[in-house]
């Protein structure tokens, strides 16, 4: 089986993620913060390492500033639905994925603005055209750091040079990059960023956070829950300081130990490693599909220029056809459709019927690379075709 859906989760995991996880499931299993016993208190070391880990990797200047999430998802709500208010105007990009595009349409709908900026056919941002979507009123620049349909990377650090200009909150969605691109959050101006841990982390699902940047005050956004922390068990108000007053509820124990071992599966590869090693296997698929007849490349076709995901459509199949004949004939697992990305699909001409997605991860082959090219081969050819 050849595994290219690693866009959607990382497959395999590290085996160190599996065992750190029954390990505290097994040694560990009490709640952090909310005992003072010896199992609570490793409980809250686990998850205290874990934050500075991720401070590390993304070259955060605090730990305390991670607050942790179930995912990308639900930390890009608590920072637009924190920070953005009636009569507010935020930007955005015509390549975001639903976990940006829709709760920005539910906060229009109640009253804050919204630009999304056009891009390319091939999917790429112009860092001007921010600028000059800058209003009065604008408080916030939301942007993918790269698309999960074409992979193209956005220009992070000029748009986040722009947002310091002019005094603007800069959140990035990092879900598809994050520990397979260096992320620097202060050289690249960015306040908030919005992490998943079940990609490019190599943790497993229902673990990701949000990064506080150092112009994020605190009591300045408001929490999307309130509830038990641990802290401050005295007061029924919400604590007002970081990172508790973002974490109410008992935290995901076992997946955030999981977590830190990919993040330290991550760190001692080294995020330039993958990234190198993803980019030249992306380039070697790229090269491959170009050659082959009715293959339609979406996106651009410099490696350096993108992550190691790759969409493409062949002529006279539907992308869910090109799928299931992979998965059948030649055990190749991707992903086709619109990838929960239609503003996307929509600014590459592919709307409604998407296109066939390829995601590269760490543990994809040169081998398995051939192999799918040499499937995509013998798809294309059809009836009539040689």
């Amino acid at each position: 089986m050849i595994y290219l859906d690693n866009s959607a989760t990382t497959w395999p995991k590290p085996p160190a993620v599996k065992e750190a996880m029954v390990r505290f499931m097994e040694e560990v299993g009490a709640n952090p913060g909310r005992s003072g016993h010896r199992l609570s208190i490793e409980a809250a070391r686990v998850m205290y390492e874990a934050r500075e880990a991720l401070a590390a990797l993304f070259h955060a200047n605090d730990p305390l500033r991670i607050v942790f999430t179930l995912n990308a998802t639900e930390s890009i709500n608590l920072a637009l639905k924190g920070l953005l208010k009636p009569g507010d105007h935020a930007i955005t990009s015509s390549m975001e994925h639903n976990s940006v595009m829709r709760p920005l349409r539910h906060l229009e709908r109640d009253g804050v603005e919204l630009s999304v900026i056009g891009c390319s056919k091939e999917g790429v941002l112009d860092p001007r055209d921010v600028e000059k979507s800058i209003k009065p009123n604008t408080r916030m620049v939301v942007l993918t750091h790269a698309s999960n349909v074409t992979g193209a990377l956005f220009p992070i650090r000029e748009v986040g040079a722009v947002a310091r200009k002019h005094n603007l909150f800069f959140l990035v969605d990092s879900a598809q990059t994050a520990g397979a691109c260096p992320i620097d959050m202060e050289k690249d101006g960015i306040d908030l960023l919005a992490f998943t841990g079940h990609k490019s982390l190599y943790g497993p699902q229902g673990t990701g956070g949000l990064v506080l940047g150092e112009r994020i005050r605190e009591g300045e956004m408001i929490p999307l829950k309130q509830g038990g922390t641990g802290s401050r068990s005295e007061f029924e108000q919400q604590p007002d300081f970081l990172p508790d007053c973002f974490e109410s509820g008992t935290p995901n124990g076992p997946g955030i130990a999981g977590l830190l071992a990919g993040l330290q599966f991550v760190m001692k590869k080294g995020v330039e490693k993958i990234l190198e090693q993803e980019g030249l296997l992306i380039e070697r698929l790229i090269a491959g599909m170009k050659k082959i007849p009715g293959v339609k490349i979406y996106g651009p076709e410099n490696g350096k220029r993108r992550i190691a995901t790759l969409s493409l459509t062949i002529e006279g199949y539907t992308p869910s056809e090109v799928s299931t004949r992979l998965e059948r004939e030649f055990s190749v697992l991707c992903r086709p459709g619109l990838h929960c990305a239609p503003a996307a699909h929509r600014t590459l001409g592919t709307f409604p019927d998407g296109t066939i997605r390829f995601s590269l991860g760490a543990y994809n082959t040169e081998d398995e690379i051939n192999e799918v090219i040499n499937a995509v081969s013998e798809i294309s050819k059809g009836p009539g075709r040689t």
